[in-house]
């Protein structure tokens, strides 16, 4: 009705209208009077010569206009939306894991996508469990989903890290390039918290166990960076994914472990429920750049320094 009447407006003539609309005279007659209706005021002034706009038309003349612009807004962002060029993406991240290269990801994703908004979450692997609950984020840079709840989410490998082993650089092992654990039985050690990361504490424990010993467990910060710190500080020995090697080692020495090759996937994931459209040109992007990740990654082999 409100085109038919801005048509109208316009021409001045019912006629015209009808043309313009590719309609009939009647069809915009009928339009016209159901405004008026819903309305209750007259929109024009009819005789046998001339249609006459009213006040009261002329009013809703630039309403009709700014309406009809607002939804032809409305179509193009809705079409925008559903190609995922407008909206919200929040993305978790181990920052432990993932420091060298979360910046270059989401700089390259918003090269295509500038209208999207990023929000940004530092999260330990518990943290986004629970945010993932919760529906707070929409893509996690973790390590590999518990069995339990693998089927709910898709994940995609990023890299593959590997344990060292991580001690004072006044350590008399501190001359080494590279370890067997049994050698570490009588030190105190150091590990990240398990309620943080199950698998990486288990996994810890289950190669002492293997080598022959239980590790004298002295302290279990939740942070990687304070895990660092206190082995610079010679509190104990640590071991842990290769990836802390990017934060703050001033004063740490990295060891690489003799017989083990136990290796941790840093993955992506998302919740297969999570149809928001704005995922999926993501997790695209970060496939394509997957080779560029794993290169901000690589450090030169313990064996070789």
């Amino acid at each position: 009705m409100l085109r038919s009447f801005i048509s109208v407006a316009d021409s001045g003539s019912f006629s015209a209208a009808a043309r313009e609309l590719h309609t009939v005279q009647p069809a915009i007659s009928r339009h016209i009077s159901q405004l008026e209706e819903s309305l209750g005021v007259a929109l024009f002034n009819r005789n046998s010569r001339e249609v006459l706009i009213t006040s009261a038309g002329r009013q809703l003349l630039v309403d009709a206009r700014n309406i009809l612009a607002q939804l032809e807004q409305a179509k193009v962002n809705a079409q925008r939306a559903d190609k995922g060029e407008i909206g919200s993406l929040k993305i978790a991240h181990m920052p432990s894991a993932c420091l060298p290269f979360m910046a270059r990801l989401v700089s390259s994703y918003l090269e295509d996508y500038p209208n999207v908004h990023i929000s940004l979450f530092e999260m330990t692997v518990t943290e986004q469990l629970q945010a993932f609950e919760e529906d707070r984020i929409d893509i996690g840079f973790s390590r590999p989903m518990p069995a339990t709840l693998s089927d709910a989410f898709v994940s995609h490998d990023i890299y593959i890290d590997r344990l060292v082993v991580v001690v004072n650089e006044q350590h008399p092992f501190a001359d080494r390039r590279s370890i067997e654990l049994d050698e570490l039985q009588n030190e105190d050690f150091i590990l990240f918290n398990r309620e943080e990361a199950v698998g990486l504490f288990d996994d810890t424990i289950l190669l002492c166990r293997e080598a022959g010993f239980s590790p004298n467990i002295i302290s279990q910060p939740r942070h990687m960076q304070t895990l660092l710190t206190e082995v610079a500080a010679g509190l104990g020995v640590a071991i842990g994914p290769e990836c802390i090697r990017k934060q703050h080692t001033l004063g740490c020495h990295f060891l690489s472990i003799e017989g083990v090759d136990k290796t941790i996937p840093l993955q992506l994931h998302f919740k297969k429920s999570n149809h928001a459209a704005t995922v999926k040109p993501f997790v695209d992007n970060t496939l394509r750049l997957k080779p560029e990740v794993v290169r901000s990654m690589e450090n030169p082999r313990l064996t070789d320094l």
